[in-house]
């Protein structure tokens, strides 16, 4: 008798041990699982920092106007009355933009 419970405790080990290593909610989907936080958790903070940062741009935006004028003039080329535009190119620099045409003399 003590022998067919033995028998059976030890095929309920072996069943249980079967669920916890391949069946549904074992430890290959607890891997994955973990795995897949570990994913978002660092794409999240990934876009916390850009949220900041875009948190605070917005801010010196609204209150300040130094911001305001530096986006300007480096996005829209602005240029105040009075100063002057100085471009350095490079030499052997590409450029996007055909040289301009010559200027046009009243000799006709």
């Amino acid at each position: 008798m003590l022998r067919w419970v033995g028998l059976i405790l030890v095929i309920i080990l072996i069943a249980l041990q079967l669920k916890l290593w391949v069946g549904g909610g074992g430890m290959a989907e607890v891997d994955s699982l973990r795995a897949s936080v570990k994913k978002q958790t660092d794409e999240n903070v990934s876009l916390q920092n850009r949220n900041q940062a875009l948190a605070a741009d917005v801010e010196d935006l609204k209150h300040g106007e130094q911001a305001t004028e530096a986006r300007a003039r480096q996005e829209l080329g602005l240029i105040k009355p009075g100063e002057t535009f100085y471009q350095v190119v490079e030499p052997g620099a590409a450029t996007s933009a055909p040289p301009p045409p010559p200027p046009v003399t009243g000799g006709q």
